[in-house]
């Protein structure tokens, strides 16, 4: 993708350079002296030297690129304060891109950004080929920089000379873009998820097949807090177009990520596929698009209780049911079936339970704290409070696990809290019988 990008860039701006600066000046008229004082055609500017004055021309004029480009540099290493100077090295970029030379069109543009830091070409060139090789935060940074600088400098951008109103309209949407998303790229890595998505989404508009910024606008939009629903659709829209190009290695790199936001969110894999076909078309998200989430813990435990009843959960189950009781309506008549389960097994106060718990604190010898449910136990946190019937004559060990007897009678849903009444130990098991010594047999006496 950094290929095609830096071929793009190159090929509109230095193209278009090429086009509307090398057209031959006024002849000189005898005496060595330029017709008009030499106006060359680069915003009318003047070389009142002959001697430079030729030396520019014969370079321009020149139709072997290497020529050009080589000439061009001695121009400006012969003339350091010429007033075309930036022209020389404008005119060096553009042959070197004919060459198809990268490395030293990024030299010759980075000296243009020298003299002129507002150098859109320049800054286009530069920011698409640091785009692909930003590795470090300083480096995303920059780039950064350099995208919100060119977004600055590009609408005081004048169009060049030669260059049709189309062709400049067209090369500065390109830059536009090139800018954007290298913008984007470097806030998404700085995790500013929402400039990040405001510079993409500016890339989108101007190429809506642009994968690579469709695939990192989702990444901000699914990192974002709150979570954008959008990011999904961008996702897959990235992943059909990477597909529709025969792009294996960037679907493989990029599903997983997305598939696994996609369940996270959703809850399971299921519409995942529809959702990528649909996006192959369009530039964004349909109106009201949306995902369906995952069911809550609350919802599920609702669920349970409607489809298996109350008397088929544990009861660890039956907590997280009484806990989810003031969720929803649906909740409150789940948490109403359990406590009446709860309630016929108790025959209305009448019998008791025995819960196994785990020993959290000895209030005093009339209260205990327990934990019920499994995870309760691991924290180490009350889930229950055990008013005894009578006072303990000896409370069991903190951290020991037994079973405790008695009444719920009451809870709490937020936070949890089940109050059992009439409680009781088990009773202390008797102490096992010792076995009865053996005898030992009695010797047969021999005869004598």
């Amino acid at each position: 993708m950094r290929k095609v990008l830096v071929t793009i860039v190159l090929a509109l701006t230095t193209g278009a350079l090429a086009q509307g600066t090398a057209q031959q000046p006024p002849a000189q008229q005898p005496g060595g002296q330029p017709a008009n004082q030499a106006n060359v055609p680069t915003a009318q500017k003047v070389i009142k030297d002959p001697a430079e004055y030729n030396a520019y021309i014969t370079a321009l004029n020149m139709t072997d690129p290497a020529a050009k480009a080589q000439a061009m540099e001695n121009f400006v290493k012969q003339y350091p304060n010429s007033i075309v100077k930036v022209e020389a090295l404008e005119q060096a970029m553009a042959a070197y891109q004919q060459l198809n030379n990268p490395t030293k069109v990024e030299a010759t543009a980075n000296q243009l950004l020298e003299l002129d830091p507002r150098h859109v070409r320049a800054l286009a060139i530069v920011t698409a080929i640091k785009r692909g090789q930003a590795q470090t935060p300083q480096q995303f940074a920059e780039l950064r920089s350099l995208g919100e600088k060119g977004l600055q400098a590009l609408p005081t951008w004048q169009k060049p000379d030669g260059v049709s109103d189309a062709d400049y309209q067209k090369i500065k949407t390109q830059m536009e873009g090139i800018f954007a998303g290298a913008a984007g790229f470097g806030a998404l890595q700085a995790k500013d998820y929402a400039a990040a998505s405001k510079y993409y989404q500016e890339s989108l508009k101007i190429d809506p097949n642009n994968w690579v910024d469709s695939y990192q606008l989702s990444v901000a939009g699914l990192e974002s807090t709150p979570q954008d629903l959008n990011g999904f659709w961008y996702g897959a829209h990235a992943l059909a177009l990477a597909k529709a190009q025969g792009n294996q290695a960037a679907v493989n790199s990029m599903g997983p990520y997305l598939q696994s936001r996609y369940k996270k969110y959703h809850g399971g894999i299921d519409g995942w596929d529809q959702i990528v076909a649909s996006a192959a078309q369009g530039s964004a998200p349909p109106a009201g698009f949306t995902i369906k989430p995952a069911p809550t813990t609350c919802e599920i435990a609702a669920n349970a209780v409607q489809q298996n009843g109350a008397a088929a959960l544990s009861f660890s189950d039956w907590e997280l049911v009484l806990s989810c009781r003031d969720k929803s309506p649906a909740n409150k008549t789940a948490a109403d079936a359990v406590w009446q389960e709860i309630q016929t097994k108790e025959k209305g106060g009448e019998a008791k339970l025995s819960i196994p718990v785990k020993i959290v604190a000895v209030a005093d010898n009339s209260t205990l704290e327990v934990a019920v449910s499994d995870d309760n136990q691991t924290a180490n946190k009350a889930d229950m409070k055990v008013q005894m019937e009578k006072p303990m004559t000896k409370p069991p060990a903190v951290g020991s696990t037994i079973n405790v007897i008695g009444v719920i009678s009451d809870y709490t849903p937020e936070p949890f809290m089940f109050t059992m009444t009439k409680g009781e130990l088990p009773a202390p098991k008797p102490p096992a019988k010792k076995p009865a010594p053996k005898r030992k047999p009695v010797a047969a006496h021999s005869k004598r």
